[in-house]
């Protein structure tokens, strides 16, 4: 019954896992190589925690066809670029699944592959990451034609592999009861180089460490090549070989001067109080590279002596001679490399390219090289850093590879860089981030609720009086998730009356944000420069916004202070529109042809005849329209008073006569006409026949 539940609860383990725990756009996702194909069911793996797609590759830059299942065929999907891969096809969607084609950069040293996939819908943009998970079948083998090897030599063979680039090359010695070996690499080519220590035949079992792995049974993934298997008959040396008790020795000032001291196997031909002179040739005339004094025999069967080196030595190359005068007594091997010296530092993000600089800053995962010499002999350790990773990434003569953290709430400046607990002499510069933030943490008011910058898409119309357009600024955002530092601004405000034209252009310059007291790193932003409080736009402007006319437009661009930035940063504009539904003026028209109907003595109702050329002057409404802007309706309605005939000045002039009048009048639409014919409607009193009238008729309205 125990295993039976211990089963159902692996599976829904394994369901859970393998599902994910976010609902995904994508039923699945398959990976199309020349041989091969892949897909996020079959071939899924969960690497710290996130779930993997996985796929086999044979070159650095592989060339792939990716297909998207979407579940939703109706939302639109889109490749984001990536320094990690080229588009070769760009996306198409047909039928049920997307598809496109790409080709890697250098799946060998990719880091944290993805593919960044943007959807849109007709409510919502989001976005999905397909993780991925590059594997490599690594082989490596040794052709070797005589495995006839002599014990304390040093000797070099050259490894094949299908893959060398994914090779991890450490050149440190491997050391085992029957061999000492260590890889090399040199001109793009990877060496095997062992000392024999035992005599007879003698297997040796070595492996190689790799960039990207294999898979083997249960999903595990392996990070090493297989075993290689070498035979070797290792015989006495010709002349006696003495083993010295270290592999290497550091040439500098003092060795050359005070020497070492060191342990040489003993031998009964070897002179006490002598100095032996080393060179790397059997032959008389060679360069001398170190020299050797004999101090004393040792209980342990060494001798104590005194090395003093003066040239460079490789093991790889040859063995040395210990000569007494021209004449060589014994052979020894070991390398005499130069000091350690960080000449220069390197440092590189996810997604960049290495470049030389020494600045870090808080919060930040990064990898960084240190290039010099004797680099492979050092035990490099950063103050105050956390190693994300424990073993360097690279570690050679000429350069080691770390991949480091710096705490975010980190108190120095300056990180020391120390070897064997000794300083180098070489530093970080802790600085303090300084990239621009998007304007989420920008809001402005109007006379509204506030309004966060970063949302507004269009222009605001507002019906009420601008008191005054404050901009404020929510510090606490922009360290929030991750650390952005101070922002610094740029404001610039163009007032436009109803007309277009310019009322007022002012530009506001450096203004440093600082981010809030919640900020991990808030102790360390001096306050010297920073803005505090609000930003109110009156302070700034000759015209105050509540003077401002109908239909005026107050427009505020925010951008980033470009010459504080590595990049553009960010610029957005704000603009308000003192939107009015109505207007009142009173206007003087020409009505012309009126019909007036009015009710005559005998109670009839009568028809005057056509008038001529009348005035009007009127106090009127003019209505604007709601979804445009500063335009009117075509109507307006107005009270006022009418003369009839007013331009008909001949004696017997007729139905002459003066009216107070409700009148409403139709206009074109038309704006930029300057002469227009509105056709009036409308009622009132004339004042001289005392009766009420009622007219309908064209006018001439002159537009200056």
């Amino acid at each position: 019954m125990t295993s039976k539940r211990l089963f159902l609860f692996g599976l829904v383990f394994h369901f859970i896992i393998f599902t994910g725990f976010s609902q995904s756009y994508f039923k699945h996702v398959e990976i199309i190589t020349d041989t091969s194909s892949f897909n996020s069911v079959s071939n899924s793996i969960i690497v710290n925690n996130t779930k993997r797609t996985y796929f086999y590759y044979k070159e650095s830059n592989q060339v792939a066809e990716v297909r998207l299942y979407p579940v939703n065929t109706e939302s639109r999907f889109e490749l984001l670029p990536s320094i990690d891969f080229e588009v070769i096809d760009s996306m198409l969607c047909t039928g049920n699944f997307c598809r496109f084609k790409v080709r890697f950069g250098n799946l060998n040293i990719s880091e944290l592959l993805r593919f960044t996939i943007q959807i849109d819908t007709d409510s919502l943009t989001t976005f999905e990451e397909v993780m991925l998970q590059p594997l490599s079948n690594t082989k490596v083998n040794l052709n070797i034609s005589d495995n006839e090897v002599f014990i304390g030599e040093e000797k070099q063979y050259e490894v094949f592999s299908n893959n060398a680039d994914n090779l991890n090359i450490s050149e440190e010695w491997q050391r085992t009861d029957n061999f000492d070996y260590r890889y090399s690499a040199n001109q793009g080519k990877v060496f095997l180089n062992l000392v024999p220590k035992k005599l007879g035949r003698q297997t040796l079992q070595a492996k190689m460490t790799v960039r990207k792995p294999h898979l083997i049974r249960n999903n595990q993934l392996i990070y090493t090549t297989e075993p290689i298997l070498l035979d070797f008959v290792v015989k006495a040396s010709r002349l006696q070989y003495l083993n010295l008790d270290k592999s290497e020795i550091t040439l500098s000032q003092t060795t050359q001067e005070v020497g070492i001291e060191v342990q040489l196997d003993n031998h009964r031909l070897l002179e006490m109080n002598k100095t032996y002179r080393i060179e790397a040739q059997e032959v008389a005339g060679g360069t001398l590279v170190a020299e050797l004094f004999t101090k004393q025999r040792l209980g342990n069967d060494k001798v104590l002596c005194i090395l003093r080196p003066y040239n460079y030595h490789r093991s790889a190359t040859g063995y040395l001679y210990i000569k007494d005068g021209d004449s060589p007594k014994f052979i020894s091997n070991f390398s005499i490399t130069p000091a350690t010296e960080i000449n220069e530092i390197q440092v590189l993000y996810e997604g960049n390219q290495w470049r030389t600089s020494n600045v870090v800053r808080p919060g930040e995962v990064f990898d960084i090289k240190l290039v010099g010499e004797g680099m492979h002999k050092s035990k490099f350790y950063f103050e105050d850093l956390i190693v994300v990773q424990t073993d360097t990434l690279v570690r050679t003569e000429n350069q080691q590879v770390f991949r480091l953290k710096v705490p975010v709430d980190i108190n120095k400046s300056t990180i020391n860089i120390y070897n064997h607990s000794e300083l180098t002499g070489k530093t970080l510069k802790v600085s303090e981030f300084q990239r621009p933030r998007d304007f989420d943490y920008i809001f402005v008011d109007y006379g509204e609720r506030a309004k966060r910058v970063s949302q507004l898409k269009e222009p605001m119309l507002y019906e009420g009086i601008v008191k005054d357009m404050v901009i404020s600024f929510n510090r606490s955002l922009i360290d929030e998730a991750e650390l952005h530092g101070k922002q610094y601004l740029n404001l610039e405000v163009r007032i436009t009356g109803k007309e277009d034209e310019l009322i007022e252009l002012k530009r506001i310059e450096n203004i440093t944000v600082c981010p809030s007291g919640k900020s991990p790193r808030a102790d360390k932003y001096s306050g010297f420069d920073c803005f505090n409080g609000n930003l109110s736009l009156n302070k700034y402007i000759r015209k105050e916004t509540s003077d401002l006319d109908a239909w005026s437009r107050i427009n505020v661009t925010i951008s980033h202070n470009t010459n504080k930035y590595n990049t553009l940063g960010y610029e957005k504009e704000v603009e308000v529109i003192l939107k009015r539904r109505t207007s009142f003026d009173i206007e003087l028209s020409f009505p012309a042809g009126l019909i007036t109907i009015s009710k005559q003595d005998n109670d009839s109702i009568g028809f005057g005849s056509l008038s001529g050329i009348s005035l009007a002057m009127i106090g009127q409404f003019s209505f604007y329209h709601p979804e445009k802007i500063n335009r009117y309706r075509p109507y307006k309605i107005g009270a006022g008073f009418l003369a009839l005939n007013a331009f008909n000045f001949a004696d017997d002039a007729e139905n002459r006569d003066v009216g107070l009048v409700i009148i409403g009048s139709l206009y074109p639409t038309t704006r930029d006409t300057k002469l227009t014919f509105p056709l009036y409607v409308g009622g009132g009193y004339f004042i001289k026949d005392q009766k009420w009238f009622f007219l309908i008729g064209p006018g001439i309205r002159l537009k200056l």
